[in-house]
């Protein structure tokens, strides 16, 4: 039964990834230069999931901005905030379904250990 708890912990862990991930996305997202990161979820054996991050290195517009010695050449974050926000969201839904599951499992265990004692 405590091998129960292994699984949505795990998914805890993804999706409390993948929300930093965004969260420095998003606030980020006017850094000159700033290249965003993605979560990558893969199946861990014999359960659960772990996480690979990856940064995103797309090619982004330059401008040119005033600087100290005149105008320079800048390039600009490459972060969709019309992507991340969305994606903020329903990494947060997820967090939220693998807290259930795990809450779940904790009253079936409990809800047992009761029966026995």
């Amino acid at each position: 039964m405590i091998s129960g708890f292994q699984s949505p912990l795990s998914g805890l862990r993804a999706f409390g990834t993948k929300i930093q991930s965004n969260s420095n996305n998003i606030a980020n997202a006017s850094t000159d230069g700033f290249k965003k990161t993605r979560v990558i979820l893969e199946q861990a054996v014999p359960h659960g999931v772990k996480t690979q991050i990856e940064k995103i290195n797309t090619p982004t517009p330059e401008v040119f901005q005033e600087g100290s010695e005149g105008l320079d050449l800048v390039e600009l974050s490459n972060v969709d905030l019309s992507r991340e926000l969305p994606e903020i969201y329903l990494n947060s839904q997820l967090y939220k379904a693998n807290l259930k599951a795990l809450e779940t499992v904790d009253d079936m265990l409990g809800s047992l250990l009761s029966i026995k004692s």
